[in-house]
């Protein structure tokens, strides 16, 4: 049975990964689930763990009018949203070149575009309530991106640029917004969900290298999925609402290196930067 302070929760892509294990997080803290996922398989053995807790729903998230249809009937079938994970997405692995446009428009059309119509057809609601909190997971490609990476990074990039202007319009309306960044984590997203482009023999050294170094560390990442939805489901029931919060040992290394990096290059070019400014 739900309690009167329980919260309920909207997560897209709940087949597997870090979507699935916030479901069952969110569930295990007593709160309510809509669970959205393209298959209804997916989605009948967490309707069984929620025990009247959780509804599932279809959803391709590529679809706006979808999208807006399975946002209203959640929030007239809960009677609000109080928070919305955007987890739905996939990895493309090919150099730049080797992707093609169908690749890295299909590519976009989930990570970036599906995001963005969950989210729009989630305003208007999340708007009316005077509360919500959106949480969208992000890559570590996004901090820093990778030879193989391209296209991915470049929509989680996207995703994170569209979320810092999201957090500035939202706060006057009471809604909170935060970008989950998770390192490496053991779930299935290397098996089920990578796509890679055709190779090409020239790059065989970076974004060959990088499709190999994928395959070889499946199922050994550092990453404990249980333990980060714990370590969401606990951030939203605390109110918390950073703006980023990375997953792993891995992320805060590479975002602390990362941000060195470009300290000092700034530190190179910042004299030659400013001298292009008409003079003061």
């Amino acid at each position: 049975m739900s309690s009167p302070t329980s919260r309920t929760w909207f997560i897209t892509g709940c087949s597997s990964g870090l979507g699935r294990a916030i479901a069952e997080a969110a569930l295990l803290a007593g709160d309510n689930v809509q669970a959205t996922a393209r298959k209804r398989e997916d989605l009948e053995l967490l309707e069984h763990l929620g025990a009247g807790r959780c509804q599932g729903h279809l959803l391709d998230v590529t679809d706006a009018a979808q999208a807006r249809r399975v946002l209203r009937e959640a929030a007239e079938n809960a009677g609000r949203i109080d928070v919305l994970v955007n987890n739905a997405g996939y990895g493309l692995v090919g150099a730049v070149e080797e992707c093609t446009d169908d690749l890295v428009r299909q590519n976009f059309e989930t990570n970036f575009f599906g995001t963005l119509n969950v989210i729009q057809a989630a305003l208007p609601i999340l708007r009316g309530q005077k509360s919500g909190h959106l949480i969208t997971i992000s890559a570590a490609a996004a901090v820093a991106n990778y030879a193989g990476f391209g296209i991915y990074g470049a929509a989680k990039a996207a995703v994170e640029a569209l979320h810092e202007s999201l957090r500035a319009e939202l706060l006057p309306h009471g809604l909170k917004v935060t970008l989950v960044q998770p390192g490496p984590f053991r779930t299935d997203f290397i098996r089920r969900s990578l796509v890679r482009a055709p190779a090409m023999p020239e790059y065989a050294g970076s974004a060959g290298k990088f499709a190999n170094y994928l395959s070889q560390v499946d199922g050994k990442q550092p990453g404990d999925p249980e333990r980060a939805a714990e370590l969401i489901v606990k951030m939203v029931q605390e109110g918390q609402s950073p703006l980023r919060l990375p997953l792993g040992r891995y992320i805060t290394q590479k975002i602390r290196a990362t941000a060195t990096a470009r300290l000092r290059e700034l530190e190179t070019w910042e004299q030659a930067a400013c001298g292009v400014d008409f003079p003061s």
